[in-house]
């Protein structure tokens, strides 16, 4: 709770990432710190290269997706994703982000979104199944690996 965000029941999906007080638009919410390097991908699993993926240490991996996040990462000095917001957050609002921000693909969830955000996509998506515009309205807050994979794959 001292650092501004609890696990608590999140309706429907588990258990959630809830703010215990308000943050600013661009403030860091969770910085991230590499628990372990994995052998492959998971569900909990971040994408950190290419070929790369690793557990996030502390409630990261229990942020929840959403397909109009409140937040979206930045990659700190030791490679590990720190959660940033979007936007103002305050009250209940449970804290999210696009797993499509760290993953360049994803394909170990239900075919079924359950955001519930107006903007849903109806299905949790990588990077590169994202239409443009998305893309564009997250310049900034995203893995720039991402961005380098998205060239490499335009080349080819």
């Amino acid at each position: 709770m001292k650092n501004g965000f609890e696990l608590r029941e999140s309706d429907g999906k588990g258990e959630g990432v809830f703010p215990t007080r308000s943050f600013k638009a661009g403030e860091i919410i969770m910085v991230g710190i590499i628990e372990k390097v994995l052998e492959e991908n998971n569900s909990h699993a971040s994408q950190v290269g290419e070929n790369e993926h690793v557990l996030h240490a502390g409630l990261i991996s229990k942020v929840n997706h959403s397909c109009d996040p409140n937040c979206g990462i930045r990659v700190n000095d030791t490679g590990a994703h720190d959660f940033v917001a979007i936007r103002d957050i305050i009250g209940n609002e449970e804290i999210t982000f696009d797993y499509a921000m760290r993953n360049y693909g994803i394909d170990y969830f239900p075919k079924q979104c359950i955001c519930g955000s107006e903007r849903c996509r109806g299905r949790v998506t990588g990077w590169k199944d994202l239409p443009d515009e998305r893309k564009n309205e997250y310049e900034g807050f995203v893995a720039p690996y991402l961005l380098e994979l998205d060239a490499k794959c335009s080349i080819t």
